[in-house]
């Protein structure tokens, strides 16, 4: 439970949505809990409790409100320059929801024992890590229920519960109230479709046009596309008992309501909360904005408008098609790396059906790579890969099968950028990039990229990095105002 009650209401009754995310309030006059942006009539101070986090209010024994609906809060940002324990685990708990895994794994992932994670995890959230995790469960549930037409079958097996009965018990003794009954109180009139809509929140201000025009411009033939205002693309996944699982997502933007609103293949039901744990890595989805740009804001000393409040740093939805991206961009034009990467996925890509025009194959996957025969140069070389970026695919492909370096949630970004530069032809740039597109590195920093020296004028590498020490802990940010000031 959060002190400083005084200051938390008023930030409650100010409904600033800066604060979205980042507490809840339980209200004891109507057993509900809320995000601190709820319309709804206004409670009195004296029955208000804050809570840091939803678990930790559904533990105390408030119902999520129908109104403001917390499962569309934004989630938590990390703030200093490395991952830290108890959000990473945070993180992989509402990634992994629908797969289930013990404890003991996920701590042996994150290099600690279960015994210290539940400790850290309880004292930081007020929770343990598996009420934690039921609590992601059952808002994952609550949305679905909500905003979908699925079976409450379907949507208990999406959401990880394993079986039905164990979801309505859970789901009554939480809410008090049945997943039914519930779908009947929210009920809107929603298209019959086998795919899945969901809205993920996000802390405005966000720039939505600018994510969206890094990524038409990065954009890879057959794999992805930005058509009309939104994000396609096609989807890749394994789910926990091994299967191999093919579809499609399709993202807009719903200025409103602070929200992606994010269509779903019903293909890819089994890895839902993976799915979307993606989107929201793609799409920056737990960044502060306020807290980069405080930090970032001297950029417009340098030059007025240099520094653009609501900038994300675009992630990635597949690590490996991202590394491969990096590798042949270097020394040449971010068009002619695309189209480079278009004819990897033409000749070694899964063709798949979407429906969609321009999503034609999912990106070749690392144990694709390994499994070509003979010399990696004599497979890619012909479609215009030089011998030593070859070399690096398929060096990295090996890296990643053999769990050499980890771009997930588990990884220490520092180490694994060390790791990248042991493989021939890996330099900082490179290493840099991938950082902090595949693993949320917050503070790397492209001293000697041709887009950051023309965006900021005359200096050597050296004096870049100097000038950006001021930029730590968020760096990537800078870098990408950078790009988008050309």
């Amino acid at each position: 439970m959060l002190k400083n009650v005084s200051g938390l209401y008023a930030a409650f009754k100010a409904k600033d949505s800066r604060f979205d995310g980042r507490f809840f309030v339980g209200v004891s006059s109507t057993g509900i809990y809320c995000r601190p942006v709820c319309r709804a009539k206004q409670p009195k101070p004296e029955n208000c409790t804050f809570y840091s986090t939803a678990a930790e209010a559904e533990q105390a024994g408030f119902r999520p409100c129908l109104l403001c609906r917390p499962e569309l809060a934004p989630g938590s940002s990390v703030t200093d320059a490395t991952a830290n324990l108890v959000y990473r685990a945070a993180r992989m708990l509402e990634e992994n929801c629908g797969n289930v895994q013990s404890l003991d794994e996920f701590a042996g992932r994150l290099g600690c024992t279960d015994r210290h994670l539940r400790r850290v995890f309880t004292a930081e959230y007020n929770v343990s890590p598996v009420q934690y995790l039921q609590t992601c469960r059952l808002l994952l549930a609550k949305n679905l229920l909500t905003d979908t037409d699925l079976s409450v079958l379907d949507v208990a097996m999406a959401a990880g519960f394993g079986s039905l009965r164990r979801f309505n018990d859970l789901f009554k003794k939480q809410y008090n109230l049945s997943p039914t009954a519930l779908r009947k109180r929210t009920s809107k009139e929603k298209k019959h479709n086998s795919d899945v809509t969901l809205a993920l929140g996000y802390r405005p201000p966000y720039r939505w046009e600018e994510i969206l025009n890094f990524l038409a411009g990065r954009a890879i033939a057959g794999v992805d596309t930005v058509k009309n205002g939104e994000y396609m693309r096609t989807v890749h996944l394994v789910n926990a008992e091994g299967k191999h699982v093919y579809g499609w997502i399709r993202v807009g933007h719903k200025s409103s309501n602070n929200a992606l609103i994010v269509t779903v293949n019903e293909t890819l039901l089994p890895v839902l909360p993976l799915v979307l744990a993606r989107v929201r890595h793609l799409f920056d989805l737990y960044c502060d904005p306020d807290a980069v740009y405080q930090m970032l804001s001297s950029m417009n000393n340098i030059r007025p408008g240099l520094c653009v409040l609501g900038i994300r740093l675009p992630g990635c939805f597949n690590a490996f098609e991202m590394a491969v991206r990096a590798v042949l961009g270097q020394q040449i034009t971010v068009k002619a790396a695309s189209t480079l990467a278009a004819r990897i996925v033409n000749t070694y890509g899964t063709p798949i059906q979407t429906g969609i025009e321009g999503l034609t194959h999912v990106f070749p996957s690392p144990e694709d790579i390994l499994a070509l025969d003979g010399p990696i140069e004599n497979h890619l070389g012909p479609l215009g890969v030089i011998a030593a970026q070859s070399r690096i695919i398929y060096d990295l492909a090996r890296a990643i099968v053999q769990r050499e370096i980890d771009f997930g949630l588990s990884a220490q970004p520092e180490e694994a950028i060390k790791k990248l530069m042991t493989i021939r032809g890996v330099g900082s740039w490179t290493a840099q990039y991938i950082a902090m597109h595949t693993m949320e590195w917050p503070d790397a920093f492209l001293e000697t990229d041709v887009g950051v020296k023309k965006a900021l004028g005359t200096y050597t590498s050296k004096e870049l990095l100097e000038i950006a020490e001021a930029w730590r802990p968020w760096r990537s940010y800078a870098t990408i105002n950078l790009w988008n000031a050309l």
